[in-house]
């Protein structure tokens, strides 16, 4: 053993109290901390000939990269959608490295990793009120889950006329229909060979993101009816406005398609009675894309899949590994090694499981709905404050929003924007929201509180134009 390992393997100790001190100073202070820094310096970043040892790399990062880390993690890191780590969760995620699972399968050869993402998939299933009607598996994100869903989309759309595309390739072109598209379904289907340029476009409802479904039927009626994939959105990125999912829902009864959601985020009102109704219906969807590094507040990079249980020979036909018999024959048993894009993967449902397990459905339910709180009190103290106005009304738990003055409205937000972020207090991300340039606050991150919402208004006012 090379000197240095050995070295580090008797301080194995003193090591991970270090690591332990390091994490407890920024998880005790995140709140303090900067959500945005100027350009870091230039530091040595190269790699030694001789190395000194994992003492000596902590230090350097203390010193070197630590500082010039933002609180993305933190109450008032508000741009895009970005959840904390429950304290939980991060036990979870410490433990994933340090016990370092290949999460592969159920064959009874082997550890017990797949069989716990299994029953995490469960309780995520229990937790948002969807039937055990679907098979699910964690991924790193909303666009891996989106592009699991919808190449088992695809194969479903090649089957319909008698082709296997995973096998032979895309025979033709695959219609496909969405309101309100993520970016990530866009990704999706540019990777997976049908076009994101191919999408049809569904008119929306009036002043809304959610699709006008009475206008997509029209669209259908004026097509032959041959198999297409309906993309919807679970809470659109703006406004986190939902599709018509019983409408949706009806359709099924006239037109043969495979329907996805896309609720990485949204899906999570499903915790709380007073917003469940925003999905009803979303249980008859074929395949959901849920993030697990957003609402459900465990680290990146987490996320999972939701697919029909009744379509899991299409998932095996799409991913499974050919000319590998060292994995496995895949009509054997349950195999996650056969069923999503990746065949390394790391244990991404322990965090998962600790923190459903720490703090259970009463939990959630009152992490969604204090986040629905703080972005309705940051609605009103914005249009109460006389520089700024809502854009789009707060349905759920993002506030779209610009400023009440009209003349160059796109140059004045973006320069609200860059001095907000640069002063490091609060973190906001622009938009366009109806061909309106707009700021955008997500809240999601479970220690985010009212005295958050106040500073956020006092910054928001200091940079006005």
């Amino acid at each position: 053993m090379h000197p240095l390992f050995q070295q580090d393997l008797q301080n194995i100790d003193q090591l991970l109290e270090q690591v332990r001190q390091l994490s407890s100073d920024y998880l005790s202070t995140i709140a303090v901390k900067p959500t945005g820094l100027a350009q870091p310096p230039t530091a040595a970043f190269t790699l030694p000939t001789e190395g000194a040892g994992a003492a000596s790399a902590i230090t350097y990062f203390n010193t070197y990269i630590q500082p010039y880390l933002v609180a993305s993690s933190g109450p008032r890191y508000l741009g895009y959608v970005t959840g904390g780590g429950t304290l939980a969760a991060i036990a979870g995620d410490w433990l994933t490295s340090v016990f370092d699972q290949n999460t592969q399968n159920t064959t009874g050869i082997g550890d017990l990793s797949a069989f716990l993402e299994v029953a995490t998939i469960r309780m995520l299933l229990d937790l948002l009120q969807l039937p055990d009607d679907f098979y699910g598996g964690f991924v790193t994100g909303a666009t891996v889950s989106n592009f699991t869903c919808l190449a088992v989309a695809r194969q479903w759309v090649g089957q319909q006329s008698g082709k296997d595309i995973a096998r032979d390739g895309l025979p033709f072109a695959i219609d496909i229909y969405s309101a309100t598209p993520h970016s990530s379904t866009l990704k999706s289907l540019a990777m997976l060979g049908i076009g994101s340029g191919n999408i049809i476009s569904v008119p929306t409802l009036d002043s809304r993101e959610a699709m006008d479904v009475g206008a997509l039927e029209q669209l259908l009626q004026q097509k032959a009816n041959k198999p297409f994939i309906l993309l919807c959105s679970g809470g659109t990125v703006n406004s986190v406005d939902f599709d018509d999912m019983q409408a949706i829902a009806r359709l099924k009864n006239n037109y043969t398609f495979w329907w996805h959601i896309d609720a990485a985020f949204g899906g999570f009102a499903a915790c709380s009675p007073a917003y469940a109704h925003l999905l009803k219906g979303w249980e008859q969807a074929d395949s959901i894309t849920i993030d697990g590094h957003k609402w459900l507040n465990v680290p990146y990079d987490s996320a999972v899949f939701f697919t029909r249980k009744a379509h899991a020979s299409l998932q095996v036909q799409t991913f499974q590994n050919t000319n590998a018999p060292y994995l496995g024959d895949p009509s054997e048993k349950f195999s996650y090694l056969n069923f999503l894009p990746e065949n390394s993967r790391r244990f991404r449902a322990l965090p998962a499981w600790f923190t459903l397990h720490a703090y259970g459905k009463k939990g959630y339910q009152s992490v969604v709905e204090h986040s629905i709180s703080m972005a309705q009190l940051l609605g009103e103290k914005l249009e109460k404050s006389g520089l700024y106005i809502l854009s789009a009304p707060v349905w759920l738990n993002v506030v779209c929003f610009t400023t009440r003055r009209e003349e160059n409205r796109g140059a004045s937000v973006q320069r609200i924007v860059e001095k907000l972020n640069a002063r490091g207090k609060v973190f906001l991300t622009p938009t366009v929201y109806k061909g309106v340039p707009s700021l955008r606050a997500a809240f999601v991150n479970w220690r985010t509180t009212q005295a958050d919402i106040d500073l956020t208004i006092e910054e928001l006012l200091a940079v006005y134009e």
